[in-house]
């Protein structure tokens, strides 16, 4: 008797799950745009809200400052969703208030409208890294996390120079309609296409106060919040810094320049972050280091400003990705309670960043701001580089299964 070989199927490679990333990505991009679009259109909503320019910036201050005070207190409170609720809720958190910004001529109702804008904020950052993790196995969720977060350097140097074109050709009330729409829609796409997952148990929740002991956290939230400190620095204040160096006719194909160098960090973060993180962290601080010094040196060279704008494109395109995934990997099972301490992170630097820029201008001037920076960046080399063990490990464990988190003593 003869037998039939057993024929076994091929292994598919798995693949990442596109329409729930598209979902992330869109509400990446969307927070992101909701914070930023003011400023493209500032000269219009100052003319309409009959406000100074000055209060009307504010409010873009006003959105960070209830994602700073709401992420933490939201995220405990709200700890045993599901998942995909606790999106839709903050999604329709953005509907609401870019609906009530595009039809109030009051200034009031409208900062009202940009702090519940911003409380969403925190709720949505918060969920991102966790929600693309848990949508593929190991091998993929840097690439993943990689593919959620594009959606800040997209809507940064495509979505706001575009609502800017968009708010001086149909206005800026309808471009703020148009992010509505845009929110309407995301929240029948993510119904649709992304799959739901369970909040956490009361009794796996960890107290603040012990997540923040666990090992390698402060090291990691130390380096992000220096890391975006020096950024936001930096990006506020680029055009005095050029304009220092005769330059300033530049500004907005230098921040061009950048737009299109962190698009494609983006794409390099996620094709290696999987295996070479450690390295990426490492590359990532030591870029934004080089670049601020030849700023610094060579700043009246426009060859030499390209070049390093485009470095500094390259170490800032993809650091919320590898930020979040370290934070990830050393909080284990409690990853999703330890994110909305790294938005917070994030937004203090972001805070303190144009304040202290503000400052060191008034006070010393644009060479003092550059200093600032690279002494800034020069410190998370240094953390980083010391920081193998467990904040940045390396050995690549972006997909570690999560529940090793440990506590320092």
């Amino acid at each position: 008797m003869t037998t039939t070989p057993e024929r076994t199927a091929p292994v598919r490679a798995a693949r990442l799950p596109l329409p729930a990333l598209t979902a992330l990505f869109t509400a990446g991009f969307i927070t992101t745009l909701t914070e930023a679009l003011p400023a493209g259109v500032l000269p219009q909503m100052s003319a309409a809200l009959r406000m100074s320019e000055s209060a009307t910036g504010q409010t873009v201050t006003v959105y960070a400052v209830a994602t700073f005070l709401t992420a933490i207190p939201v995220a405990v409170a709200t700890s045993h969703w599901p998942r995909r609720r606790l999106l839709v809720v903050a999604l329709l958190g953005f509907l609401v208030a870019n609906l009530v910004t595009a039809v109030s001529l009051d200034y009031t109702v409208t900062m009202a409208a940009r702090f519940v804008a911003g409380a969403a904020s925190g709720v949505t950052w918060s969920l991102l890294g966790g929600y693309a993790q848990r949508l593929v196995p190991d091998e993929l969720k840097g690439r993943a996390m990689a593919f959620a977060f594009a959606g800040t350097p997209v809507a940064l140097s495509l979505g706001v120079p575009l609502g800017a074109f968009l708010g001086q050709v149909v206005g800026w009330q309808l471009t703020f309609g148009l992010v509505t729409a845009l929110s309407a829609l995301l929240v029948v796409w993510t119904l649709w296409k992304l799959p739901d997952f369970a909040g956490q148990k009361a009794e796996e929740r960890l107290p603040l106060h012990h997540l923040f002991r666990l090992k390698g956290l402060r090291t990691i939230l130390l380096v992000t919040g220096l890391y975006v400190l020096a950024h936001t620095i930096l990006y506020t204040y680029i055009a005095p810094v050029l304009a220092g160096v005769g330059l300033a006719d530049q500004v907005q194909w230098v921040l061009l320049d950048f737009g299109i160098a962190s698009i494609v960090s983006i794409w390099l973060t996620g094709l290696l972050v999987d295996r070479h993180h450690r390295r990426l962290v490492l590359a990532s601080t030591g870029f934004f280091t080089v670049a601020a010094a030849a700023l610094s040196v060579g700043a009246a060279d426009p060859v030499v400003d390209y070049v390093a704008v485009a470095a500094w494109g390259l170490a800032f395109g993809g650091a919320a990705t590898l930020f979040q995934s370290a934070l990830m990997v050393a909080a284990g099972r409690h990853a999703d309670a330890a994110q909305p301490m790294m938005v917070t992170t994030w937004n203090v630097g972001i805070g303190l960043g144009g304040l202290v820029g503000g400052l060191l201008l008034a006070g010393l001037g644009s060479a003092s701001l550059m200093i600032a920076v690279v002494g800034l960046v020069a410190v998370t080399v240094l953390v980083v580089l010391f920081a193998r063990t467990h904040a940045f490990p390396g050995r690549v464990r972006t997909g570690r299964t999560p529940g090793s988190a440990r506590r320092s003593a």
